[in-house]
């Protein structure tokens, strides 16, 4: 078993209509121009994150001891329907209970869902317009981040009952973390019933996962 690497990606390069190249990540020098929100010029640039997420994929599944579950009907772990036609889907579980699931959904816009846990849906690229200008390489490592959190216990869930935003996820990473806070008309009623008994359970948050037989210590 070895650490994960990222795959060598030969990353498309696109131009504006002058014939310039676009410089994803830094393309406005300030504030976008009105008419680039809600506009997408050129979301094939995030083909690359469908590899990063099969490389991931394949790391998890050899350095943990987990099912795979692949076919297109696993998209349904999703909150909600991805809003473009899904490609593949893949759901890892660990074979520990205690341990939160990984649902990894391929779309042909193409970007990538991940859905963590019970409650925890995230997309990659987050949004694609072009004035948001994201750059495929942040967005790889943004969904790296994600997945390995999970993996190695870094993943938090919590319903509190009474708050206005009940709801509340927390990813922790060697520099940093970000979390959320949701209401709960967000989430289908029968998935926050059955969210509220687990994690009732869970008062440490969801476990990391189980290594492989044979795994590298550091595989993650």
């Amino acid at each position: 078993m070895s650490d994960y690497v990222r795959p060598e990606i030969d990353a498309p390069v696109f131009h504006d209509a002058e014939g310039r190249i676009i410089e994803y990540g830094n393309h406005w020098p300030g504030s976008p121009p009105e008419d680039t929100y809600s506009v997408d010029t050129h979301p094939e640039r995030f083909a690359p994150l469908h590899s990063v997420a099969d490389a991931l994929i394949t790391h998890l599944r050899d350095e943990y001891d987990v099912v795979v579950d692949e076919g297109v009907a696993v998209a349904g772990d999703l909150n909600r329907p991805s809003f473009s036609d899904v490609v593949r889907a893949v759901r890892l579980r660990p074979s520990d209970p205690r341990c939160a699931t990984l649902t990894v959904v391929f779309d042909v816009y193409p970007g990538i869902s991940v859905h963590s846990g019970l409650l925890h849906d995230a997309r990659y690229p987050h949004c694609g317009c072009d004035a948001c200008d994201e750059e495929w390489r942040s967005v790889a490592t943004d969904l790296e981040q994600h997945m390995f959190a999970v993996a190695s216990g870094n993943f938090r869930e919590a319903i509190v009952p009474g708050a206005e935003l009940p709801v509340r996820h927390a990813f922790t990473y060697p520099e940093g973390g970000r979390s959320s806070q949701s209401r709960v008309d967000e989430f289908p009623a029968d998935r926050l019933s059955r969210a509220s008994a687990v994690l009732g359970d869970l008062p440490d948050g969801w476990a990391p996962w189980p290594r492989a037989q044979g795994a590298s210590v550091g595989g993650a």
